[in-house]
């Protein structure tokens, strides 16, 4: 069993420095979190979105607070590690990026992400010396923990209207140089671009599950050089539409065979735990 803070981060790093591709399940509460680590995924992280929306927010609509305490839950319900995604840092200021580090491994956390998006749908991506700047930030605050911290860099371009290949890897590298432990581009649009990324880093790559016509499998992924494929919110969103086809079910027909098909109590709950 995994104990300390220290030993996550260290089974979190080792599983990035492996030669095969690794899954996180990004869970959205505790339960869940329980019922991934239960099945055997080997890491587990949050996800902005798929929290916001068990508050009944959009992505972007929760505090930091809300963020940390939501993560605090999750390191406390598992021993496998948790890695949290922290958006922009929820400010603009390097300094508060840094804070935001900081505060973030008081809770337990193996790793987070900090993203270069900043909020603003006039101005979604932040110019690249301030992105820069607020990674160098991320790193610093690390090396300042005395606690190992896996530090995710992201370039939002691909999913907020500038999907410029050339400008992505350049950002990634500058996050690489900068410190950054594994580089993280959403929304890449095919496996050429994904080897192209990879191929242009020395450190670990995340890929990210998801997007209908842009999500490759496990072996294609390892072999255009991901070592690390997240789920944002494809978990909850099939728990959420398993929800929602049962209620049209019941609310249409007044039948009920969506039980047929459910996993047993006994089955769910032998996974229950960390």
């Amino acid at each position: 069993m995994i104990a300390t803070q220290k030993d996550k981060a260290a089974a979190f790093r080792a599983l990035h420095e492996q030669p095969r591709a690794f899954v996180i399940a990004n869970a959205w509460d505790a339960g869940a979190a329980m019922l991934f680590a239960g099945l055997g995924f080997p890491a587990i992280a949050t996800s902005s979105a798929a929290f916001a929306n068990t508050l009944g927010r959009q992505d972007g609509k929760i505090s930091r607070d809300e963020a940390l305490s939501h993560a605090r839950s999750l390191v406390d319900a598992v021993t496998v590690p948790v890695s949290a995604d922290l958006e922009n840092g929820f400010g603009h200021a390097p300094s508060y990026v840094a804070e935001t580090i900081r505060l973030a491994a008081q809770t337990g956390l193996a790793g987070g992400s900090i993203e270069d998006h900043t909020g603003d749908a006039s101005k979604p991506i932040y110019d690249f010396e301030e992105a820069v700047e607020r990674v160098t930030a991320a790193v610093e605050a690390v090396e300042s923990l005395g606690t190992p911290f896996i530090l995710t860099a992201r370039c939002e371009n691909f999913l907020h209207g500038h999907p410029d290949l050339d400008d992505t890897i350049r950002r990634l590298q500058a996050f690489e140089k900068a410190g950054a432990d594994v580089l993280f581009a959403p929304g890449l649009p095919d496996l050429k671009a994904v080897r192209t990324v990879c191929s242009s880093l020395s450190k670990p790559v995340n890929f990210m599950v998801g997007i209908p016509g842009r999500s490759f499998s496990v072996p294609e992924l390892q072999e255009a050089g991901v070592r690390r494929i997240s789920l944002a919110t494809s978990l909850h969103r099939a728990a959420m539409s398993g929800a929602y086809n049962a209620a049209r079910e019941i609310l249409d027909q007044g039948t009920f065979e969506f039980l047929n098909g459910l996993v047993s109590p006994r089955a769910l709950g032998k996974h229950l735990r960390g």
